[in-house]
Parts: structure tokens; sequence; C-alpha cells
């Protein structure tokens, strides 16, 4: 099987901004890489690729990681952009290449017009509804972006994990739930109860006063674990969790709760599956899922959540995104070390393999993903079931998904036998209906961004898209 060719990297404005920052022209900066400053030029102009030579040089001597000049940033950036300025009030779409270079050459400029439009529609909203006062931004938004800005990797609470994880009198993962509850108990005072079997609100209640956390009787042991190490994380790394927090930048109560709860989270699941443990596992079963579900005790959204965090610098795992759906295609977690990104508005691409996976509950299906641009990603999708504990019980199906460039897909078992080289296996995807430029999908709710109308030769207007009352063209 042949891996595809790692893509070129490009320093667009990036280098220059960079340069101008630490007070150097173009000469000094040749001089301190050694190269010319012809050369140099052609760089900061996207001209010439970076080298790793010269990536590593630059990153030495301008003190920043080679990860600095990865285009993730823009693209995410760039699907924003392209959100906003699909908007009926701004006019109509803009071509994808303009919206990609001012993402790229002029970043502040593109935030500027996102962030305006964000009050454009707040403001909207407020006209329609003068009830209801909205914060300036969503929380849950804010806190994806917080850890989106660190590629999905709180380095800090990793490493305080793992050593907390290596302090532990048991193995990692599910079977140290006793330790941790032993723990809880000798350095706080803490009494682990269960709630009644017929309250099914709440995993974990904790009472400061009385100092008594309260535990689901219905939790597996590695969900038992993981509540046990999210309350340590509230108890012991309190100091680390505000200051983390704080550098955040949030602008409301509400997303400063979520982003606590998400650090104390990410803290449980560093614990269960300590850095190096897992990421060597992972290396050596390819990222087979339900072996290391086996080896660490905890469930598959676990694994996988765990999965896309694995940043660490000198020792990196398969950069993934990872998501949680459910069939109406509400998407309650998203994270991203990639740089795939689904519009924030008007829905994902009904032709993903996260809605399939509904289709086939419990299996795990496979999809080589095209984007617009030509960007190919690996994903792979199954379902997960929360809930269910007895006849009446309510339960809540969702499907979870990780994706990864083409260029990562052969270290994951999931691609053995699958054609990366051959672009014939990749299914058309995109951003969504909303912004979506593709004309020739049938599955699309909304006229594509980048033409809503073509012209025939004889000047006849066609809605390449069904509109009410007409049947599909596929009928």
């Amino acid at each position: 099987m042949t891996r595809p060719a790692a893509r070129k990297i490009y320093a667009h404005a990036k280098l220059r901004r960079l340069r101008r920052a630490h007070g150097l022209n173009q000469v000094e900066l040749a001089r301190e890489l050694g190269i010319s400053t012809s050369y140099l030029n052609q760089i900061e102009h996207s001209q010439r690729p970076l080298t790793a030579p010269v990536l590593l040089r630059i990153a030495e001597v301008l003190g920043v990681e080679p990860e600095f000049f990865s285009d993730t940033d823009e693209e995410r950036l760039a699907t924003d952009l392209r959100t906003a300025l699909a908007d009926e009030a701004c006019g109509g779409a803009v071509p994808p290449e303009q919206v990609t270079e001012v993402s790229r050459d002029h970043p502040e400029l593109a935030r500027a017009l996102v962030a305006l439009h964000r009050r454009y529609r707040e403001a909207v909203e407020h006209v329609a509804g003068p009830a209801v006062t909205r914060p300036a931004a969503e929380p849950q938004d804010e806190v994806r972006d917080f850890f989106y800005t660190h590629h999905n990797h709180i380095d800090p609470l990793d490493r305080a994990a793992e050593v907390l994880a290596g302090a532990l009198d048991a193995p990692p993962g599910g079977r140290s739930a006793p330790s941790l509850a032993a723990l809880l108990a000798d350095r706080h005072g803490v009494r682990v109860t269960e709630t009644d079997h017929r309250d099914t609100a709440d995993l974990r209640r904790y009472d400061p006063a009385t100092r008594v956390l309260r535990l689901s009787p219905w939790l597996t042991d590695g969900q038992r674990a993981f509540q046990l190490a999210t309350q340590l994380a509230l108890l012991e790394q309190r100091e680390l969790l505000d200051e983390l927090v704080a550098e955040a930048g949030l602008t409301s109560p509400q997303a400063e709760s979520l982003a606590r709860i998400g650090l104390a989270n990410y803290y449980a699941g560093a614990v269960l599956m300590p850095y190096t443990a897992v990421h060597a596992a992972a290396e050596e079963l390819r990222y087979d899922i339900e072996l290391l579900q086996a080896r660490f005790g905890v469930g598959f959204e676990t694994v996988c959540h765990r999965l896309s965090t694995l940043q660490r610098t000198g020792r990196r795992g398969v950069p993934f995104s990872f998501l949680r759906a459910d069939r109406a295609g509400n998407i309650s977690k998203r994270q991203s070390a990639t740089g795939f990104h689904f519009s924030r508005l008007g829905g994902t691409c009904p032709l993903w393999t996260v809605y399939e996976a509904f289709s086939a509950p419990g299996r795990i299906l496979t999809q080589v993903a095209e984007m617009p641009d030509g960007k190919r990603y690996f994903w792979i999708a199954r379902t997960v079931t929360h809930g269910g504990h007895g006849q009446r019980a309510a339960r809540a199906e969702f499907a979870v998904a990780l994706g990864c460039e083409l260029r990562h897909a052969h270290r994951l078992v999931f691609a053995e036998g699958t054609a990366l080289d051959d672009p014939r296996a990749a299914t058309p995807i995109g951003l969504g209906c909303r912004i979506c430029e593709r004309t020739d999908c049938t599955q699309r709710a909304r006229p594509p961004a980048a033409n809503p109308l073509t012209v025939d030769p004889n000047h006849r207007t066609r809605i390449p898209y069904p509109v009410v009352g007409e049947p599909h063209p596929s009928t």
C-alpha cells in the first residue's frame, strides 16, 4: 500500500509577522538562518516550501515550535469566515480562494469580520426577542476554542495526572477506582457512597459541607474511576485549573464554569490513561480502539477522546479530530488537533460516515472523505449508548468519530485494505450545506454557496437542488 505523500509546508505571512515581531529585517534573519536573502524572500511569499532543516532552524532562532507553521489555525479561521460571509445579509458568497487568502495572510482582519458577524447575529436575535438576554458568545463555543488553541492538549494537567497515576497502588484505567476512593478519603476526608438506584439524574454529586461524594450505582468500573479522578482534580488541582481558566480570557461565568469542568475531565482521562503508557500502547496496537479499551478498562468513547489529546512535544501521536453527534446532527462534543472543521452554523454534511453509523449500531465504519479544497481525511465512526439501566430507563444513542489527515492513516489498523492512494475511494463531503460550494451533490439542503444559481446554454436558470414541492432529480 502506497503511503500518501507528505504535504508541503509553506510559511505564508506567518514568518514575515514573526520576523517583524523580533525586530529583524530579511537580511538579518537570513544571516541567522544561514540562507540567502532571496531564498528567505521566496519563503515569506510562499514561492518556496519550508524544508525540514530550514523549518527546524527557524524554530530554534525565533523560539517557536515547528507546529507554529501548521495551517490548521488558518483552516479553522477560514471556515468561520466562510460561514459569516455566507450569511444572506453579507450579500452572497465570497470565492473560497479569497477567504483562504484573507485568513492566511490577514488573520486579524478575518477574526474581526467573524466577531462582527457574531455581534450582528446577536443584535438580530435581540431585536427578534428582546426579553431573551444572551451572553456575548456561546459558552460552549468559547470553551471549544480554548481547547482548540491548545491543539486539544493541556500539558501541565497531563503531566500532573501522570504523576498521580504513577503514585496509585493500582494499574491505570478502570481498575484504579478503589485506590482513587482511598486517596479521596486519606487526603481530603471525602466519603464515597452511592445514590439511590432510582436516581438516574446525576453520575456524580459532591456535597462540600459534608464531604460526601455520591456516585450512580450504574457506573462501570471505568466510569466510576473517571468520576473519582474528576473529583480529585477539582480538589487537588484547583490552583492549576483556576490559572488555566484565567489565561483563557473567557467572557462569562458560564464559560469559565464549563472550562473548569472540561479541564477536570481532561485530568481524569489522563489519570486513567497516563500519557506515556497510552501513547506507547497506541503505537504498539496501531490505534486499535477495542484493544486499548481492554488494556485500560475504559469505554470506547473514553479511548477516542484520549487519543485526540496525544500531542505532547517530542512524543506526538496521530493528530485526530474527535466528536460526538446524535441522529439529528447535534454535535455535543468536538475537539480537534487537525485542520478538519465543520461550520458552527447550519448543520454538517449528511454524507459523512458519522451519520451512517446509526444504521449499523456497534460496528466500526470507515471512510475516506474529501473536502471541497481537495484535502482528504480518514474517518472511523461507531455508535455508543448511554443510560438504559432497567426496562423503563431512558437511553441515549450517539455516534462518536475519530478522523485524521489521510497521510497519517497508514498508522491505523482500521485503514488496512483501504486504497488510501486511490482518489476514487474518497467520498466527497462538505463543510455543511450552508457554506458548501459543491454543485454536483444530490443530498444538499441549500443552494451551493459559491454559485447558488447556474444558467444552461439555453439561458434557462437551473437551481441545483430541489425547491419546495419539486421532486428530487433522482426520483
